[in-house]
């Protein structure tokens, strides 16, 4: 691309054609990667093959990951994971492409928004199994056609393909296809392979996080897979025991080691679920969890792996406690949903509410989300309620505003102390926020005519119309439900509605 970019002019000249042997091509490519690479160090804002796009300040210091969702949007540095329920299609042999086009998409957006961006990818296996398996439809119908004099496709029987085998027949192709994808949108994609042993041995370690270090400051994608050509079969060892150990056994071992070795700032898993569910998904009962705490695993029931590949969700959360350990952020979520595998990436780096979010701070109390089912659920259980239950409900809270008045207004002082040293507040604000004796007896007197007058407050029939024989409209009050109210410095506010 750049080669045809710096002899635009020339091509573009009517009635002109110009060919280059090879050493003069390597030589200008070189020329202007070299001058290129410069401009992208000293502009703020960079181009690309007449692509503008803009830098971002997104660089902050690794070793502690984002506590909230909308943290995600300074992530500088990130790892998609693509698992092989995304990239595969639904019967196992071949590629996604629609899906895979939306994520390449996806990818060169935040790279090229000055974002550092590396690709974990699986479907080397189901790439070449497709490909295998219509060499071997091939070879056996041109065999039959030579034997019988035709080709009885039906009858034929295709072997087990073994894994090793269809690795090695899909990789090259994957990767070329990675590389047409990418080339649309102006990026150079670079393919590593790694095992296990890659990160065990200390020097191998090292040249893989220098040509990472590398690639990603030449503004290129590398786009990560075991090799599983060579790798062995997974073994149960003690993984997980510490920052520095993680055994690579899939993919999504992969990622988080990958994500720890490079600082990342976030890891964005892919999976074919939602995210993570308190209970395995098919069930009815199953609910997704927003954000996931390290500990939280008691909760959770974990169901079968994945129908492809060799982990399944119970693999990437282990996966994910241990990059969260390390000081990366975790997003798992669905990269397979047709309505939104389209932007799944980009909203998650925004910052929206897609798949579940991994932290390690657990706030105090209750989420909004939690403090709106238990609203719901409360909401329900008082509109059975009997009057006189009401009643004592709100003759109740009348006497906690008497009885604890003097913790209340305690409380009360330190809010204004806290204001007025902020000075945030104007005057009539810090007014509407003073709490005094008489407000809160004016409050309790209220509450206590409140409690007297609600024996007939629901239940009470307020209009009756005969509409024919035998049959009567009736307009009755009822519980309204769940209010949320709305207000700034008002902590009498509360009683009063």
């Amino acid at each position: 691309m750049l080669c045809r970019a710096a002899l635009s002019p020339l091509v573009r000249s009517p009635g002109w054609c110009f060919v280059l042997p090879p050493h003069a091509i390597a030589a200008i490519s070189r020329f202007y990667i070299l001058r290129h690479n410069q401009r992208l160090r000293n502009e703020s804002i960079r181009y690309w093959s007449n692509i503008p796009f803009i830098t971002m300040p997104l660089s902050r210091a690794h070793g502690k990951s984002f506590a909230h969702r909308s943290e995600l949007k300074h992530a500088k540095r990130i790892v998609v994971k693509l698992g092989s329920a995304v990239v595969t299609r639904g019967d196992e042999c071949g590629l996604a492409l629609g899906r895979l086009a939306s994520i390449v998409e996806q990818v060169s957006m935040l790279q090229n928004q000055g974002r550092e961006m590396m690709i974990v990818t699986s479907g080397a296996v189901a790439f070449g199994k497709q490909r295998l398996r219509h060499e071997i439809l091939l070879s056996q119908s041109v065999r039959q056609a030579l034997h019988s004099g035709q080709s009885q496709l039906k009858d034929m029987a295709i072997p087990v393909l073994e894994a090793r085998a269809c690795a090695a027949a899909g990789q090259s192709g994957l990767m070329a296809l990675y590389e047409a994808m990418f080339t649309q949108y102006s990026i150079c994609a670079a393919q590593i392979l790694v095992t296990n042993l890659d990160f065990h041995d200390e020097q191998k370690r090292r040249n893989l996080n220098g040509t990472l270090h590398e690639l990603l400051r030449m503004n290129i994608v590398p786009i990560i897979n075991t090799n599983d050509a060579v790798v062995p079969p997974p073994e149960p060892n003690s993984d997980l025991q510490g920052v520095n150990v993680i055994s690579v056994k899939d993919n999504d071992s992969l990622a988080a080691r990958l994500a720890v070795e490079m600082k990342t700032d976030l890891l964005i898993v892919l999976s074919d679920v939602e995210g993570l569910f308190d209970s395995p998904p098919g069930s009815d009962d199953a609910k997704l969890i927003d954000i996931f705490y390290p500990g939280d695993q008691q909760s959770v029931t974990f169901g079968t792996k994945s129908r492809v590949g060799m982990g399944g969700m119970e693999a990437k959360v282990k996966a994910a406690l241990w990059a969260l350990q390390g000081g990366t952020s975790v997003v798992i979520a669905n990269g397979t949903h047709p309505k939104i595998s389209g932007h799944v990436i980009t909203d998650i780096v925004e910052g929206k509410k897609v798949g579940t979010f991994f932290s390690e701070v657990k706030p105090a109390g209750p989420t909004v989300e939690q403090q709106g089912e238990m609203s719901r659920a409360g909401g329900r259980t008082l509109a059975a309620l009997q009057p006189e239950q009401r009643a004592e409900i709100i003759y109740r809270l009348a006497d906690l505003l008497t009885d604890q008045r003097e913790e209340i207004l305690l409380a009360n002082k330190k809010d204004l102390e806290e204001a007025e040293n902020k000075g945030r507040l104007a005057l009539p604000l810090l007014k509407c926020l003073s709490l005094s004796t008489s407000k809160l007896n004016s409050l309790a007197i209220g509450l206590r005519q409140i409690a007297a007058s609600s024996q007939d407050s629901v239940g009470r029939i307020i209009r009756r119309t005969r509409i024919a024989k035998d049959l009567e409209l009736e307009q009755v009050t009822v519980p309204i439900g769940v209010l949320l109210v709305i207000f700034e410095s008002r902590p009498d506010c509360l009683p009063q509605v």
